[in-house]
């Protein structure tokens, strides 16, 4: 057995075909959106940029005079986002996506993750295929008073994992792969609930507010709270538009002032 620690990694976000975005913008009159917008920064972000077309598209709002019942538009993009937070019009946040990969989570943590199925997509190391020869387990805070305990049963639910997959011949030569497969998913159901596994996980932005919300609330689970606390700082920096009304408080608690988005 050895401990582990959660790692989050943000591997993929957004990316913006601007060649193609401005060629839409020319043929329906928004030229000049796009404009100011490249003139505003050095580097545009994708995910904000893309959010705001979305929500421009709905209204034809690039410039004043090519919707006749709007007079006036916005020029910021973060006072943009903050009305469309405050109206709740979270549709177009949907258009952004960010995959993470979480690594040395619990079970318990991907059983809790996979509720959120709105808006999101999964892929899990399967222990239908991966032998538990060396399992990873993190001692949970609570459980800290009997870490010896704790760490001496895993310890012998990893030992009967190798014992049986020796017993059984796993590695035999010649033994058929579905053979394998069949022992392999059996020995997980000897495996404790906490170990270490790996999972993809990629949501768009307006189940990433959600989520943040939900898992870094004080009632959520202990893990779900410390993962989610690194992925919503991820967040503010990688989006800081579309995440500026979030504020974390002492609690650790990650709360929007704009709810339900």
């Amino acid at each position: 057995m050895h401990e582990t620690t959660p790692e989050v990694f943000l591997i993929a976000r957004p990316s913006v075909d601007l060649e193609a975005m401005r060629a839409y913008l020319a043929a329906v009159g928004g030229d000049s959106w796009l404009e100011l917008r490249e003139a505003d920064r050095e580097e545009l972000n994708d995910g904000e940029l893309l959010a705001e077309f979305a929500g421009r598209m709905c209204y034809r709002s690039w410039e004043p005079g090519l919707n006749r019942n709007v007079t006036r538009i916005r020029t910021d993009q973060r006072e943009y986002f903050a009305n469309v937070l405050a109206s709740a019009h979270g549709s177009v946040l949907e258009h952004a996506n960010y995959s993470f990969a979480f690594r040395n989570v619990s079970r318990v943590f991907t059983h809790e993750l996979i509720r959120h199925r709105a808006g999101s997509a999964f892929s899990q190391e399967s222990l239908r295929y991966v032998r538990l020869a060396d399992i990873g387990f993190r001692v949970a805070p609570a459980l800290e008073p009997l870490r010896e305990q704790v760490i001496s049963i895993v310890e012998q639910l990893e030992e009967f994992q190798r014992d049986a997959a020796e017993q059984l011949d796993l590695d035999g030569e010649g033994l058929p792969f579905a053979v394998k497969k069949e022992i392999t998913s059996a020995l997980r159901r000897l495996a404790p609930i906490g170990l270490s596994t790996d999972i993809l996980w990629t949501a768009n932005v307006r189940t990433l507010r959600h989520v943040i919300e939900m898992r870094t609330a004080p009632g959520a689970e202990e893990e779900l709270r410390l993962v989610f606390d690194a992925v919503a700082a991820l967040m503010l920096a990688q989006a800081p538009s579309l995440f500026q009304d979030f504020e974390r408080r002492e609690d650790g608690a990650w709360v929007p002032q704009w709810r339900k988005v």
